[in-house]
């Protein structure tokens, strides 16, 4: 069934201004691609890290292997306060290092030649910070469950991973592959990413969880979730074959949480037909209570949504639809894809991660529920759209755009898929897309190129519309004569996206080619103009 939506409204007068940000030391050393870091390219981490519930201490090192791409002696490592490094070591022999804010630079005495791989090993320790809003505000979690028994978790997206271990933490650079080493009270279990290798009981009353990642993984999808966790598994059969399902929760939630968790199967489902196979089969999947909302982490996906369908129990579509599945196993998962497969180089560019999942949620109930249900559902989201500043942060400075990545973004991708005006070929988009930048880390303008190049479309002037401006698109028409006059008003230079309308209220639709320059089209006897609701505009009727 065809949607359709006429609205009559007059502009608000101005636009907001944008918020102006104070950009610090800090945020440069953290957001920008130094000549401390461009020099080396990262192949491996190896995390070991003590965790010590009793004083809320973190204690470990990270091994970080590399190929040198050019010479240099200087090298950035970072690690957040209030968390220590107490020394860096290579080939065995302690090395110099000075802080600036979170950034550790380390001089390095052996000649570092192009070509050669070579590694590092930080050592570390403190007290990690604190989180005060995970998964937003986050850090470490330290909790309980209802017996008392610890319950911690790391969530560090915008953040950074290096509020709990040194890393490279840049997005724009991952390892190929990541050994994982946790060693917690003997009566805890970790879970982290990748697969369980071994666990070892120590003397000292503790025991070490060895895990590993086979794929190339980002920083913050790093994690750990330690608890006494209840587990169970399965194996889903999908478009690479079995893959395996693990499930951890705590012992109070297991009967829940095994319901729930049902819809694993379903989600995985929908997700392989609209965007590929899952991009991790090597490391399987998990899902993972935590005591937060949840986390994209990769291969590792943490859950804290109550066992209930829906946000917290809400519909954020305000449509119905959203309550027939649970947010969370469909969202955080969804970025198993647009994430954790294709990963932002930059935090600026935020909306490839969730601009394509809020999309994966209509895309999920469209699989399930029909067309015109998907359709509803990402309509309904529109409520929450604020646009208040650009989608797109600054660059360099770790800073990430407008929230309006999420629903925006979504009806952005939804307007796309109008002009593309194939089903088939959208999801050929999708699926060519995560097979085209499996495993890498893109920009902006790779994925608007991509698009379309794929769609045949000039896309650019619609990206930089809903990416770039805060403006929503107007769609104004008057009466003249026996004909209407009609162009596209509030919206960036050249832009020019067709769009769908009717006279009246009904069908049938036909297809416009507006501009900024009025156009002239006979009135067929009716002097309102609809349109088609699938496209985020607004229509306008200009009387004089």
């Amino acid at each position: 069934m065809t949607r359709i939506i006429t609205i009559c409204l007059l502009l608000l007068s101005g636009l907001a201004a944008a918020q102006r940000y104070q950009f610090t030391h800090d945020d440069t050393l953290r957001g920008s691609i130094t000549p401390e870091r461009v020099w080396w390219d990262l192949t491996f981490y190896h995390l070991k890290v003590r965790v010590q519930p009793a004083d809320s201490t973190l204690k470990g090192s990270t091994e970080i292997r590399y190929r040198v791409l050019k010479a240099s002696q200087i090298m950035q490592v970072d690690l957040q306060r209030p968390l220590q490094v107490e020394r860096v070591e290579q080939d065995g022999q302690s090395l110099k290092f000075r802080r600036d804010g979170n950034a550790f630079f380390v001089t390095l005495t052996k000649a570092q030649q192009p070509g050669k791989n070579e590694s590092v090993t930080v050592f570390y320790a403190g007290k990690p910070r604190v989180a005060k809003r995970p998964p937003w505000d986050g850090g470490l979690v330290w909790s309980h469950d209802k017996e008392g028994n610890w319950f911690i978790a790391t969530a560090c997206q915008g953040l950074g991973a290096s509020a709990w271990w040194p890393c490279k933490d840049h997005m724009y650079d991952e390892p190929d592959s990541m050994a994982i080493s946790v060693t917690v009270p003997e009566d805890l279990t970790d879970v982290s990413n990748g697969r369980l290798i071994k666990t070892k009981t120590n003397p000292d009353h503790t025991r070490t969880f060895d895990w590993y990642v086979k794929n190339p993984i980002n920083n913050y999808g790093v994690n750990l979730n330690i608890a006494r966790y209840v587990h169970w598994d399965e194996t889903y059969t999908g478009e690479k074959g079995a893959l395996s399902l693990n499930y951890y929760a705590l012992p109070e939630h297991a009967d829940s949480a095994k319901a729930q968790f049902r819809q694993v199967p379903k989600m995985l489902k929908a997700f392989e037909y609209w965007f590929g196979p899952y991009p991790f089969y090597e490391d399987g999947y998990k899902l993972v209570e935590t005591p937060y909302l949840g986390m994209e982490h990769q291969s590792s996906v943490t859950y804290g949504n109550r066992f209930r369908n829906g946000y917290l129990g809400r519909d954020l579509s305000r449509t119905g639809w959203g309550l027939l599945w649970d947010f969370i196993i469909v969202h955080e998962s969804g970025h198993e894809w647009f994430a954790n497969n294709i990963t932002y180089k930059d935090v600026a560019d935020m909306w490839i991660h969730e601009s394509f999942t809020n999309y994966s949620e209509c895309l999920f109930t469209e699989y399930y529920y029909g067309k015109d249900a998907g359709a509803t559902y990402v309509i309904g989201c529109r409520a929450n759209i604020r646009n208040d500043r650009p989608i797109i942060g600054t660059y360099n400075v770790n800073h990430e755009g407008s929230s309006d990545m999420y629903y925006k973004g979504g009806n952005m991708l939804h307007t796309i898929r109008q002009l593309v005006g194939n089903d088939d070929k959208w999801r050929q988009i999708l699926r060519g897309m995560n097979k085209t930048f499996y495993h890498q880390t893109v920009t902006t303008n790779q994925i608007e190129q991509y698009m379309s190049e794929q769609a045949g479309i000039n896309l650019k002037p619609v990206f930089d519309q809903y990416l770039r401006d805060i403006r929503i698109p107007v769609l104004e028409y008057r009466s003249v004569g026996s004909g209407i006059q009609y162009r596209w008003a509030n919206c960036v230079a050249g832009f020019a996206m067709p769009v769908r309308i009717c006279f009246g209220e009904t069908g049938p639709f036909q297809l416009l080619q507006p501009t900024a320059q009025w156009k002239t089209m006979p009135a067929k006897g009716a002097t309102i103009i609809t349109v088609d609701a699938n496209y985020y505009v607004l229509c306008k009727q200009i009387k004089e």
